[in-house]
Order: structure tokens, then sequence, then C-alpha cells
């Protein structure tokens, strides 16, 4: 009897620590505002679903993603255009949804799982004052050539990796066609860029598609219509033992994806960076807005 109830004792230990262990997610995130928002943000919400969650933000990115082949990491959000040309070197032009499902396969032989997309994606793009690209009818990267093609000068704040890097400015301008002129590029800081725009000490400059600075300088994207810069796809990644202890993660981590998109991850970062509001408070109005938290 005292044998069987030692037994009996030992499953039940056996299960609760292995519900426990199932129930542990560890969330990763790099160490950019938008990285740290969703880190935090995918914190708040599985730990408000009941796991017990451990957050480790503000990691590089390459350490970050070995830490999760590792198993040291279960959740973060990656973008598409880097898991292909950074972790899979794979240079090939190919289309957003060829992206996506290029990275899922390779990513799967190394037990890691990319769930459902979200529609932001912070990719390189050029910029303009909203008012000054209306009065041109500028609207895509198109228009822009053929605007600097019929004679206009317009000036282009880079940062000097933009400017120098193979799938840079240099095969940017190839693609469309066009040239702004050495005497017209002016190089800066990647973070002078857009004030330097804003400040109308230039006409157009590089940025990141998501950056808050965008909608809160009352600046505009030009849309990149032969779709020259990779697609960067925020989306949640897990791996695969993981899924598979928690079943029911899939299913919520798409949740939270579906609500994401470029406008909507340019006013998160506007908050923290431009209204430098708290990370923690700004991912967890957004959750209650959504009635995720």
């Amino acid at each position: 009897m005292k044998t069987l109830m030692t037994l009996l004792t030992g499953a039940v230990l056996a299960s609760t620590l292995t519900t426990a262990q199932a129930d542990e997610i560890v969330v990763g995130g790099k160490g950019f505002t938008e990285q740290l928002i969703l880190s935090n943000m995918t914190a708040q919400y599985l730990g408000g679903l009941g796991y017990d969650v451990e957050k480790r933000a503000g990691m590089g990115s390459a350490i970050l993603r070995q830490a999760q082949i590792n198993g040291q990491v279960d959740l973060y959000w990656e973008y598409t255009g880097t898991s292909l040309i950074t972790y899979n070197n794979i240079t090939e032009k190919l289309s957003p949804e060829e992206t996506y499902q290029r990275v899922k396969t390779l990513d799967a032989e190394k037990g890691l799982v990319w769930l459902e997309p979200s529609d932001a994606n912070n990719t390189y793009a050029l910029t303009m004052r909203a008012d000054d690209a209306k009065a041109r009818d500028i609207e895509t990267i198109s228009d822009l050539a053929e605007t600097i093609n019929g004679g206009e000068a317009l000036t282009f704040a880079s940062n000097a990796e933009f400017y120098a890097r193979d799938d840079g400015l240099r095969p940017l301008q190839e693609t469309y066609g066009f040239q702004f002129g050495r005497a017209n590029i002016k190089r800066m800081d990647f973070g002078l860029t857009l004030p330097a725009l804003r400040d109308k000490e230039v006409d157009v400059s590089i940025a990141y598609s998501t950056d808050g600075r965008i909608p809160a300088f009352d600046l505009v994207t030009l849309e990149d219509n032969k779709q020259f810069f990779p697609a960067y796809a925020l989306t949640p990644v897990v791996r695969k033992d993981t899924l598979e202890a928690n079943p029911k993660l899939d299913e919520q981590m798409n949740k939270l994806s579906a609500l994401l998109n470029d406008d909507v991850m340019a006013a998160l970062n506007a908050k923290v960076d431009v209204d430098k509001k708290a990370i923690d408070k700004v991912a967890a109005n957004f959750l209650k807005k959504h009635d995720l938290l």
C-alpha cells in the first residue's frame, strides 16, 4: 500500500511539474523601441492568460536568435527579411509571401515555427514631408524618379550604411532609373535624417517604415511600387517544443499579430520615442484597448 501511494504521489508530482513547465514561457526581444514594446506587450498578454512568463528584452539580434535555437528563449518577434538574409544567407529576390514561406520552411529545420505574420513591415523606406509630397504629386518612388528626371534637384538624407551597402542607395537608383546626384546626398547619422527632413534641410530621407517619428513629424512614406526593399514582416516565432507543450499558444499569438500593421506600430513607437511615455504603460494600454488584458 505504501509503495502504491508513493507511486501515485510521484505520478501526481510529475504531472504537476510537467504542467508547470508547459506554462513557463521565456519571451525575448531585441534592444530597440519597437522590440521593447513588443516583448513587454507579449509578456503582459501571456501573463494575463495565465502563463508564467519570464521576459528577456534588450538583446542583440544574433544573440537572441541563437538563444532561441538553444532553448533559452521560447518566443520573440522576428522580421522575415532578417531571417532570410542574415540568418539563412538567402540573397534571392522574393515577394513578401515567398519570403515568409521560405523562412518558415528553413527555420522549421531548426525547430522554430513561424506563426501568422502581422501586416507590419519594418523595412527601409523613403520619406518626404506630407505637404511637399502632395504639392509635387509624389506618392511612389517611381513618381520621385520622374520628378528628378524631369529636372528637379531634390536633396536626400542618408546614413553611411544605406549609402554604401550592396542593397542600398546605388541599386535603388538603378532599379528606379534616377540619380539624386552626389552633391544632393547629405550623409548623417540615422537618428538625424528624419529631423533634417522635418526641418526642411533635405527633401527626402531614408527611414524605417514603422518609425514613430514619421506620423509625428507629418511625413509620408513613398510606396515602393517596384518592391525593391526586402519584406520585413513582423512575425511571432516560437520553438516547436514550446508550441507542442502549449497547444493554444499559436492561436493566442496569432490574435495579437492580427492587430499590428505599419500605422499601429508607428503610433506605438511614437508614444515612446516622441511622447516619452513608459513602454510598459504603452503596451498595457494597447492590450486593454483590444480587450487582451
